[in-house]
């Protein structure tokens, strides 16, 4: 799977992705926590590369293939991948709506907040800045998270534990990640857990995210998990922009 270079050094198993877990995870979960705060969410970016290119600097042609990085097999399956990722979005926003209304409780009205300073700008400014936060939304976190995730992490578990059991693990690992995006928040100048809100947020990132695997596993492809993913935040970027904000 890895490239002649790295062969002598390391393995593709379960150990490697543990390692890119952590090594990924928690400097992310770090930036998250601090953007909050601060508004500045551009240094994420730079971990979200990282994990774009790392297939193309560990693995050869035959490791980038098993995970994914091929074209779609099923291409059909690229359609109902949009489907899918765009109604799981209006979906997780349903049910926090109707929990939770218009409240900081809500992970969507929370994941709005850095955007409240535009709720006064025209409607043609409004489609400006729209349109160039869905551009980045469909593409920075979807492609780096779906290769890392469906892709490196789950390519390394499921050398050792099989398919199913190496969504399980994927699918934990990026809906935990996702506590740094809410359920840990920052309101009125202090950080607060919301226990049940981010129990549940955490639950519906993990059933995401094994619908993404879905998607990947139907199409044939990584890229039928990108779509999907792109698609569930293009919804979640229309609703923050025009329902919320």
């Amino acid at each position: 799977m890895f490239k002649e270079v790295w062969k002598k050094h390391i393995r593709f198993n379960w150990v490697f992705g543990t390692i890119l877990i952590f090594a990924l995870g928690i400097p992310r979960f770090i930036l998250v926590l601090n953007a909050n705060v601060s508004g500045k969410f551009n240094y994420i970016s730079i971990i979200f590369l990282i994990m774009w290119v790392l297939p193309f600097i560990f693995l050869s042609r035959k490791g980038k293939k098993y995970i994914g990085l091929v074209k779609p097999k099923n291409r059909n399956w690229i359609v109902y991948s949009f489907l899918i990722g765009a109604l799981t979005s209006l979906t997780v926003y349903l049910i926090g709506f109707l929990l939770f209304k218009n409240t900081y409780q809500n992970w969507f009205v929370y994941l709005a907040k850095p955007f409240e300073m535009y709720s006064d700008i025209s409607s043609s400014d409004k489609l400006i800045l729209f349109t160039i936060s869905a551009i980045i939304a469909m593409t920075f976190s979807p492609i780096g998270e779906e290769i890392f995730y469906r892709g490196m992490i789950h390519g390394s578990f499921q050398i050792n534990f099989g398919d199913t059991k190496a969504s399980y693990v994927d699918s934990l690992a990026f809906a935990l990640t996702h506590l740094a995006h809410f359920g840990i928040v920052f309101i009125n100048s202090e950080w607060e857990f919301l226990i049940f809100p981010s129990v549940l947020w955490v639950t519906l990132m993990f059933f995401t995210s094994r619908l993404f695997f879905l998607c990947r596993k139907k199409s044939g492809s990584i890229f039928g998990a990108i779509i999907s993913h792109s698609a569930f935040n293009l919804v979640m970027t229309y609703i923050i922009f025009y329902e919320l904000i």
